[in-house]
């Protein structure tokens, strides 16, 4: 990995700067900062059109081939965009499922006629996705999914429910895991679909938070249709597929989310030194250890990134949940610690919260969602570093 920057780079990140500044500073103003997490509800409109500016733009998709909308720059350049996104305030991404987990798994797994089909609206922002993975009885533990598909047809029917759905209520299309073998072993027998969600036998219902917010929501299918070449990669061999999607949401997304939680570090610096709490030396030095935990965040992606061109699969992919889900949680920890009794006191009434309350309540989850750290640790253990599998409960 070599983090050398060219006459080439430096030319780049002065055109993503200068286009980020000039446009954050127009009509964009507003959604300066805005839609991190625990305010993924904020502004979605204003930012749905911010989506679609930066695809007019050229500045989604950087890594992808252009022919699908991308702009096939090289790894060192999408660093340097995010770097100047995070630094410009950018606001937080509504199409990051569709450019972060369904776009490289199309490109990866897909038909040609899928990539044609499903790529360039993602990178122009006219298509919004979200993930159907987890079930309540299928969470960490995905592989005992019961949500079941059936061709009747040329189409796929679509029966049972997912859960902790991101974003959904905003979604056009959602790729659902569900079992198309019942006879087959766990892992195998599911295949991976892509499913419109504008349809009747598709219902929403947005789960609220302790953050007062619906980011989330419970999603049924009752006899929800697509059609039966809209299966990426074989059918039943979707298992393989869903874990090349989870690397790619633990790779190049893990960059993109170390910046943003490094930008949530410098406020929580700048209010320590504004009620001088920064003199406490128990409070520096949790700053200090939150600033290298975030570096090492950022490397560990970048390794995981190089790893991923090549196409190989390294630790570091293996970890980086595991990682970052425990050091945001910290952060949301020590931000709150930072002010205080402040942190308890909202902004107004009923229930608008500030940035570190949000930042402290969303981040409660983030040891959960996505792989609880339990889980992901039996799974470092057993398929990384080959220990032996956890005992079974009988």
């Amino acid at each position: 990995m070599d983090l050398r920057f060219s006459a080439e780079d430096e030319a780049f990140r002065r055109e993503a700067r200068d286009w980020l500044q000039a446009s954050l500073a127009g009509d964009f103003a507003v959604v300066r900062g805005r839609g991190g997490p625990g305010d993924e509800h904020a502004l979605f409109d204003e930012r749905l059109a911010w989506e679609r500016a930066l695809g007019a733009g050229g500045w989604t998709c950087l890594s992808w081939p252009r022919e699908y909308g991308g702009r096939d720059v090289p790894l060192l350049q999408q660093v340097i965009f995010y770097e100047e996104y995070a630094r410009a305030g950018g606001p937080g991404r509504v199409g990051l499922v569709g450019e972060g987990l369904i776009g490289p798994t199309i490109l990866h797994y897909g038909t040609e006629d899928q990539r044609r089909r499903f790529l360039p609206k993602i990178a122009s922002g006219e298509e919004l996705w979200c993930q159907g993975y987890s079930e309540p009885n299928a969470g960490s533990d995905l592989a005992n999914l019961a949500t079941r598909a059936e061709l009747d047809g040329g189409e796929w029917v679509v029966h049972g429910q997912k859960v902790w759905t991101s974003l959904a209520h905003w979604a056009d299309w959602c790729f659902v895991l569900a079992r198309t073998n019942r006879d087959a072993p766990r892992h195998r027998g599911i295949s991976y679909l892509l499913v419109p969600m504008r349809q009747p036998g598709i219902e929403i219902r947005p789960i609220q938070q302790m953050t007062g917010t619906s980011e989330f929501s419970e999603v049924f299918y009752d006899g929800a249709r697509t059609a039966a070449d809209l299966v990426v990669g074989d059918v039943d061999g979707g298992w393989k597929v869903a874990m090349g999607t989870l690397a790619f949401e633990r790779g190049a997304l893990t960059l993109g989310q170390q910046l943003s939680f490094a930008n949530e570090w410098k406020e929580a610096l700048a209010a320590a030194r504004a009620r001088d709490a920064a003199a406490d030396p128990m409070l520096r030095q949790r700053l200090a250890q939150a600033f290298i935990e975030l570096e090492i965040m950022k490397y560990t992606a970048l390794r995981g990134l190089t790893a991923m061109a090549k196409g190989e699969m390294t630790r570091e992919t293996s970890i980086s949940k595991l990682y970052w889900a425990s050091v945001h949680r910290r952060l949301g920890e020590l931000a709150v610690d930072v002010l205080g009794p402040w942190a308890e006191v909202g902004e107004q009434l009923p229930y608008e919260l500030t940035p570190v309350q949000r930042l402290f309540l969303y981040s409660r989850a983030d040891t959960i969602y996505g792989g609880a750290n339990q889980i992901q640790r039996n799974i470092i253990g057993e398929r990384v570093l080959g220990l032996p599998p956890e005992p079974k409960v009988v």
